[in-house]
């Protein structure tokens, strides 16, 4: 089974796992986390009900119960997961894959994610290994609804926003059953039905394709930003009001605004280490350190926790925040950064304004190179850059991230597939392009 991947199990339903797999996850979870309950969540996916069924039927026959919260965002997982004392959870879905994949994010008490290096590795172990022998007196499935708990703790972030006009996409996934709650009739909605067949386009807003909707929408409707979330609304987007994109990372620096200026809130700010210079220093700026870790939630999260971050994010739109259990949400992000499009348009700015203040450097964004030698790769950008000049600072705990005066780099292999991924920025874009065509050549040098 190759579904087991760095953070979370993940493939295709049915060839890279089966509901046996699934069930026999579900029988050792409890034993895993020493678990007598285990909170389940689940997204619109057309394998969801079946995966739930297995999942659930893995658990009780191990004599733990299962509180079922239904359709659900994976967030909310998160959120009561911590809240009402669960030692273990599962959210079924594949988040932004396409709509053939299914999987299970898997948390343990206070919402700490279960990586593979903290739990699914032994869990991969036993489903593959140990026998099974059902316990004498199975546990039971109890309904658990959630959501209006939910939005009374949501409606904390809530601001008069009546002055804007949103376009708002919700990829046909799981922020279809909150946002209307949240934000009323004032945005326009777009593919807010649930449909796990995805018609509209995947679920997944960093591929540029899945936004041209909303871009042209934007610009038709004269709006002051578009919004768009991931499949299971753990992630969130924006375009301004010229329908054009904004690097997630950027946006970590507009919440600033909020938590540091507006708040007041104490405490280190995370960024993940592919994320732009121009969040570091514009977050200290505003009086706060900044904390470079590792991608992902799995390592995001327990690091936010450890040092008690105020908030953080990442370059692939997750923002973490300190009053939601250390874990991201990307309801929480929308509210507080349309709250802040909502101030600068009353200052006469708009949001695309604001983010040319912030970013100073030309970024390449992503760029994935199919290579299998990644390890060699990695260390001739190394060896070959840093001769050339002094760096000043150097990172090595996710791949390299280097930095030199006016220009910098990262690159780190995928944890699931043959790709080496590259990220430069520079502060013109002339070093930028020189700066990428070397490194190209390097890489490339290993096909």
């Amino acid at each position: 089974m190759g579904a087991f991947k760095s953070y979370d199990i993940r493939g295709v339903y049915g060839e890279d796992f089966t509901l046996e797999d699934v069930y026999r996850i579900g029988y050792f979870l409890p034993q895993l986390l020493n678990a007598k309950r285990v909170l389940v969540g689940r997204d619109m996916r057309l394998s969801s009900p079946d995966m739930f069924a297995s999942l659930s039927k893995g658990i009780t026959d191990a004599g733990a119960d299962v509180c079922d919260m239904g359709l659900c965002t994976t967030p909310m997982v998160y959120y009561f997961t911590a809240k009402h004392g669960f030692d273990a959870s599962v959210m079924i879905t594949a988040s932004h894959n396409p709509k053939e994949h299914n999987g299970l994010k898997i948390s343990r008490h206070d919402a700490l994610p279960v990586g593979f290096d903290t739990g699914l590795g032994e869990l991969q172990k036993m489903v593959k290994e140990k026998p099974l022998v059902p316990a004498t007196e199975k546990g039971k499935i109890i309904d658990y609804p959630v959501k209006d708990e939910y939005l009374a703790f949501l409606s904390q972030y809530h601001h008069d926003i009546s002055n804007l006009k949103i376009v708002m996409d919700c990829s046909n996934g799981m922020s279809s059953i909150l946002v209307k709650d949240i934000f009323g009739e004032l945005p326009i909605y777009m593919y807010n039905e649930l449909d796990g067949t995805f018609p509209h386009h995947e679920a997944n807003p960093l591929e540029p394709q899945n936004i041209k909707d909303l871009q042209r929408r934007v610009k038709l409707e004269h709006a002051d930003i578009g919004v768009i979330f991931d499949g299971d609304a753990d992630r969130v987007m924006f375009v301004d009001e010229n329908g054009t994109f904004i690097p997630p990372d950027l946006m970590i620096a507009v919440l600033g605004r909020y938590f540091i200026q507006e708040k007041n809130v104490q405490g280190k700010v995370i960024i993940d280490i592919r994320s732009s210079k121009s969040v570091s220093e514009y977050i200290e700026k505003l009086g706060r350190e900044v904390y470079t870790w590792r991608v992902g939630r799995a390592y995001a999260a327990l690091k936010l926790r450890e040092i008690d971050g105020a908030f953080g994010g990442e370059f692939a739109g997750h923002y973490y925040f300190r009053d939601f259990f250390y874990s991201d949400s990307a309801m929480i992000a929308s509210q507080v950064i349309l709250h802040i499009i909502s101030d600068l348009k009353k200052e006469g700015k708009t949001i695309s304004q604001l983010i040319d203040e912030i970013a100073n450097y030309k970024n390449t964004g992503e760029i994935n190179f199919r290579i299998e030698d990644k390890k060699s790769a990695m260390e001739a950008l190394k060896d070959h850059f840093c001769k050339q000049e002094q760096y000043q600072k150097l990172m090595d705990f996710d791949g390299y991230r280097i930095e030199f005066a006016d220009w910098w780099f990262n690159v780190r292999p995928s944890n699931t597939e043959p790709y080496l991924r590259l990220l430069m920025e520079a502060k013109t874009q002339q070093l930028l392009d020189e700066k990428l065509a070397e490194a190209t050549k390097i890489i490339k040098s290993f096909n």
